[in-house]
Order: structure tokens, then C-alpha cells, then sequence
């Protein structure tokens, strides 16, 4: 599997991609916002975009579609609750179904609820898994529930979906935040020496050459998955005194997402 990030460079700070089969040159086409880097760059490297796929509703991951259907009759796919939403779904998905790009590349769809209740990831089993999580999963992150969401409903996927899956997994989300969530880290968790090595290297990168994460890093440096760390739940009480002596991890991730709504 070819992976393309394609770097918008507009004020959401969004990442469209492109998957390719390198034996057919088949794409598919993920959350092409920018349709037209989106398009130059499959026909730089010759690929044919055969299909779109949108992790979630919202505007700033549909709004390309259009444009890309018209100039390459692509199917578009999404979540099959989401048809409402986004016109001109041809294949609506569920869990456990398989999202095949030419010959060579096969990606399992997860429901991942949260964001909106109406997302899916993608997830690559290659010699080297990724994870195409549009905005469930950030670097250092996780998704606001602002227009369609529910908190509890990410931590479940959190919990759930994204704890099941092997260190190695590369991380593409939706957007570059990476450096905003780095200090939210460490506003939570100070002594975190990974999260401020990290964002040492990141402040002012290129972000045409984006850092790619894994989840095994995301797991050192990602608030959202150290909810027994002593030092998260030690700054927390801090915020809520009435946080219980041994808050369980829901608690934990709830109240971080209520804080992170705000900062």
C-alpha cells in the first residue's frame, strides 16, 4: 500500500490522503477537502482515484467530494448512518467490512463513535498496520464531541477500539494539532519527558514532511490514554476536588475532555 498525506494548508490545518495499489494504481481517496491537491498529486503519480471515502459528516472532510466525483466518477463510502448527511453515498459501511483498493490493499472498517456518531476509521493490516482515524484519534489527541457527539460514546472507542490495536499501528488522523496537544499533555502531566522531547522537535516543523506517530507513542504522550496515570489524576484533582480518591478511567477521560473543551 502507497500512503500520499497530503497537506491542505488551510486554516483547519486538515490532512487528506491517498491510498494507492502499487500494482494497479488504484486510490482510494480519504476526506479529499482539497480536491485539487488531492487530484494533482494522484496524477503526479499516475494513480486513478476509483473511490472516496469520508471518516465522518462534517463539512471540512466533505466538502471535495463533489468536485472529485466530477472529474474522476469515484464512489463515495461513509459510515451507513451517515447517508443523510452526505450526499451521493454509494456504499455505506459497518463494522468488520472491507474496503478493498486494487489488487494489493485491504482495509477493515471500525465504528468509531465520538466525534460525531456517525465515524469510521480505517484500518490497514499491512506488514506495517495503520490507522486512518479522521478526527476519533489526533497526534497527542482525541476529538471534541462539539457538533454531533458524545464524550462517553469516544471514551467507549478509546476504550474499546483503539486499546485493542498493536503499538506498531501508524497514526494518520484528520488534522495537525500536534503541537497544541503536546502542551495540553503537559499542562496535564509535567513530568511527561517524551511529550516535551517530542514537542521540542516539532515546534516550526515542515509540515509538508509531517511526523507520523504510532499508537505506541501516541501511548507515552497522548493524555488520553494515561487515564491511571498517577501524575494525570494527581493534576486533575486539582481542577475537580471532588474527583474520587481512585477515579476509574472513564472519570478520568471524561473530565479531560471537559478540560481540553476549554483550553
Amino acid at each position: 500500500m502507497i500512503v500520499k498525506q497530503i497537506w491542505t494548508a488551510n486554516a483547519g490545518r486538515n490532512f487528506n490522503y491517498l491510498l494507492a495499489c502499487p500494482e494497479t494504481g488504484e486510490a482510494l481517496a480519504i476526506d479529499p477537502l482539497d480536491h485539487e491537491k488531492c487530484l494533482a498529486a494522484a496524477k503526479a503519480a499516475g494513480y486513478a482515484v476509483t473511490q472516496i471515502l469520508n471518516t465522518h459528516e462534517h463539512r471540512d472532510h466533505t466538502g471535495g467530494n463533489d468536485a472529485m466525483v466530477r472529474k474522476t466518477g469515484a464512489i463515495v463510502l461513509a459510515h451507513a448512518g451517515a447517508g443523510a448527511r452526505i450526499p451521493g453515498v454509494s456504499r455505506g459501511l459497518a463494522a468488520g467490512d472491507v474496503v478493498k483498493v486494487g489488487r494489493t490493499v485491504e482495509l477493515e472498517v471500525l465504528d468509531t463513535p465520538g466525534h460525531t456518531m456517525t465515524h469510521v476509521c480505517l484500518l490497514a493490516h499491512t506488514g506495517e498496520p495503520a490507522l486512518f482515524c479522521g478526527d476519533t484519534l489526533f497526534n497527542a489527541g482525541a476529538g471534541n464531541c462539539h457538533n454531533g457527539g458524545h464524550p462517553d460514546r469516544l471514551y467507549r472507542t478509546f476504550a474499546g477500539e483503539l486499546a485493542r490495536l498493536p503499538d506498531a499501528t501508524r497514526v494518520y488522523p484528520g488534522h495537525d494539532y500536534i503541537e497544541n496537544n503536546l502542551r495540553f499533555t503537559l499542562n496535564r502531566e509535567p513530568d511527561n519527558a517524551r511529550a516535551r522531547e517530542l514537542l521540542d522537535r516539532v515546534k516550526g516543523q515542515d509540515i509538508a514532511n509531517a511526523f507520523v506517530s504510532t499508537l505506541g507513542l501516541e501511548r507515552e504522550i497522548n493524555t488520553f490514554f494515561r487515564l491511571a496515570s498517577p501524575g494525570v489524576i494527581a493534576k486533575l484533582r486539582e481542577a475537580f476536588p471532588d474527583l474520587p480518591e481512585r477515579p476509574d478511567e472513564r472519570t478520568v477521560f471524561l473530565r479531560l475532555r471537559e478540560l481540553r473543551n476549554s483550553w
